[in-house]
């Protein structure tokens, strides 16, 4: 079955740095989208990032462009999201996901920016 599995998350300062991991199993990563989005408290799921895998295509939302980057690792089948400049409205619990709406997607890890 689809596994998801994140870690990296973190508590940082404004300004800060993480970078979150993502090893997918259970199907076919060559070639497919693959997706971080995020859940802020009280909010829904906010789609964050695309990569495809095959060609390394990339997408970002306004919310991070120039600030985070998407990668990805074949061989390991890991996707990886470096978040530079971290905001407090970044704060959010992160998820890999096989889609944009985070429908299947992993247990997540928690991302907490405050001074």
């Amino acid at each position: 079955q689809v596994q998801l599995v994140e870690s990296g998350g973190g508590s940082v300062q404004p300004g800060g740095s993480l970078r979150l991991s993502c090893v997918a199993s259970g199907f076919t990563f060559n070639n497919v989208w693959m997706y971080w989005v995020r859940q802020a408290p009280g909010r829904g799921i906010e789609w964050v990032s695309s990569i495809r895998t095959g060609n390394g295509m990339t997408v970002y939302a306004d919310a991070v462009k120039g600030r985070f980057t998407i990668s990805r690792d074949n061989a390991r089948k890991t996707i990886y999201l470096q978040m530079n400049g971290l905001r407090p409205e970044d704060t959010a619990l992160y998820y890999c996901a096989r889609d944009a709406r985070g429908t299947t997607r992993g247990q997540g890890t928690q991302v907490t920016v405050s001074a």
